[in-house]
């Protein structure tokens, strides 16, 4: 494990992109111990259930989704955040990413490394 890009959504969850795991893990608000897997977590790869690397994450309120910049994999997808997802979808590809950002406007910035 090791924690990358970290974000707290307005429920107070803390959602962490885990390099390492190759997954995205969500820690509700007051429980500390039970860490749940929300993208990835099913080993290293390219498929859409599969994440590598992953440096930063956002959360898409409007959307109820996660934004998570899939750096080995040279892409940013999003994964919906209603229970039963299971894969994301590729928003862009072909990308050296490393953080991201969304402004009030949705207009969401990549940095390319």
């Amino acid at each position: 494990s090791w924690p990358q890009g970290l974000v707290v959504d307005d429920d107070q969850t803390v959602v962490i992109a885990d390099y390492w795991s190759d997954r995205i893990i969500q820690w509700k608000n007051g429980d500390t111990t039970n860490g749940q897997v929300v993208a990835g977590g099913n080993g290293v790869g390219n498929g859409l259930n599969q994440l590598y690397q992953p440096t930063d994450v956002l959360v898409d309120k409007e959307t109820d989704s996660l934004i998570i910049c899939d750096r080995d994999n040279q892409r940013v997808v999003r994964w919906s955040r209603r229970s039963g997802t299971t894969q994301g979808e590729i928003l862009i590809d072909d990308i050296d990413c490393w953080g991201l950002a969304m402004d009030e406007q949705r207009n969401l910035y990549v940095s390319d490394t």
